[in-house]
């Protein structure tokens, strides 16, 4: 296999990593009313109130106040479906780099902006939202999390990029 056939492969199999993981986040973002009830049964289950009462707390907390929004106030949760969409359709912006990585490398570094803006948001928007600083370093891990494969993939694009440069033609020699 050439070097050029392999980074290809790789930076392929990367990007279907990362779009993965963002079609599942995206599509689990749909059904929180119910992931919310059974997340909260499983740690029942498992008595994590025992070594985590601020974790089993917040989840209470927050199953709660969907149950209220879905009953009373179900339009509210439409801003999660726009969560999920998103996500969705970010998920198949990265179709082109997984056609023609050197041309749409940029797709790659909107992904990188994305990620690392990830981080502003959680500092300022969750102490606004009322979000305990320990779930926003959660959220911020998705960001810090989310940029390492792509990272790994812009590098690979560089080097593929580099290798399917034409030579640089040599300068004439003499007068």
């Amino acid at each position: 296999m050439s070097d050029r056939a392999a980074l290809l492969k790789g930076i392929r199999a990367w990007l279907v990593f990362f779009v993965v993981c963002l079609v599942l986040s995206g599509a689990t973002a749909f059904p929180l009313v119910h992931e919310l009830r059974w997340t909260e049964d499983l740690l029942r289950a498992l008595s994590v109130g025992e070594y985590l009462p601020g974790l089993t707390d917040w989840i209470e907390r927050v199953r709660a106040g969907l149950d209220e929004a879905d009953a009373e106030y179900p339009f509210l949760l439409y801003g999660t479906d726009w969560l999920a969409f998103a996500h969705l359709v970010i998920a198949v912006a990265f179709y082109g780099p997984y056609r023609d990585p050197v041309r749409n490398i940029w797709v790659v570094e909107f992904g990188m902006i994305a990620c690392a803006g990830i981080i502003p948001l959680a500092l300022v928007c969750g102490p606004i939202r009322q979000i305990p600083f320990w779930w926003s370093v959660i959220d911020m891990a998705f960001g810090v999390l989310g940029v390492i494969p792509l990272y790994v993939v812009r590098q690979r694009i560089k080097r593929l990029e580099a290798l399917s440069a034409p030579a640089a033609a040599t300068p004439a020699l003499g007068g």
